[in-house]
């Protein structure tokens, strides 16, 4: 009889998010992630699994082959894709260069997937931000001018990577791309990424909001300028546009 593991799958992931689905987060988190006909998270379906007992799922799940972590990531239960996600991303952090890139392109192949801020967030620094670190970063470019508000947010959010390591040139350069985007989840996303390079050279940060902050959404200002001592944020704020 042979002692052979057998493989493991999505279903089987998906068996255990359900153990731990609760009715009443279930109902909440479509309201939250904004599900309703015409929002951006339009038709998302969701079980009730905390992200804290998503990673508990994962762990146990780091094994899981690309195979079935492809099908995860199109699963129609929102969770299902952040399981897949949290896979991926440790089985990206443990990976030789090869399989990175095995990986990542796994992850570029499969970003219907990848159709919320959340998922984006968690993911987007993790896997192309890091893998981009040492390579030609044109990708990030195309993805902020494409259109597409997840890949655009994907573009600015995967700069944190290069902001880690005090690199701050493309982060700039993008915030440059999507100043003037009319959605609010890239104002947050671009502003949020701003106040990180301001925490690591705040004169950095002054230095690109001088020329900007007029053009800038109020949303991203106020992301941008949230650190800044009390009496600077003001002088922002109230700076005519």
């Amino acid at each position: 009889m042979s002692n052979t593991a057998k493989p493991l799958t999505a279903i089987q992931v998906k068996r255990e998010l359900k153990k731990f689905a609760d009715a009443e987060k279930a109902a909440f988190f479509p309201k939250f992630f904004k599900t309703g006909k015409g929002e951006y998270g339009a038709g998302d379906r969701f079980l009730g699994v905390t992200v804290p007992l998503q990673r508990k799922v994962a762990k146990s799940f780091v094994n899981l082959p690309e195979s079935e972590l492809t099908k995860l990531m199109h699963d129609k239960f929102h969770e299902c894709r952040v399981t897949a996600l949290l896979i991926l991303i440790e089985q990206f952090r443990k990976a030789e260069l090869r399989k990175q890139k095995s990986l990542v392109d796994l992850y570029l192949h499969n970003l219907a997937g990848v159709n919320n801020w959340d998922l984006v967030d968690l993911s987007a620094d993790k896997i192309l931000g890091c893998y981009l670190l040492n390579r030609n970063r044109r990708l990030i470019y195309q993805f902020a001018r494409s259109g597409d508000l997840w890949k655009q947010r994907i573009a600015i959010v995967a700069t944190f990577a290069f902001i880690k390591q005090w690199q701050f040139d493309d982060t700039l350069a993008i915030s440059d791309l999507l100043i003037g985007h009319e959605h609010d989840l890239i104002h947050k996303a671009v502003g949020w990424m701003l106040r990180e390079v301001g925490k690591r050279d705040q004169s950095v940060l002054q230095e690109f909001l001088k020329t900007r902050y007029a053009q800038m959404p109020r949303t991203m200002l106020r992301y941008a300028i949230e650190r800044f001592e009390e009496k600077l944020r003001q002088s922002f704020l109230k700076m005519p546009n």
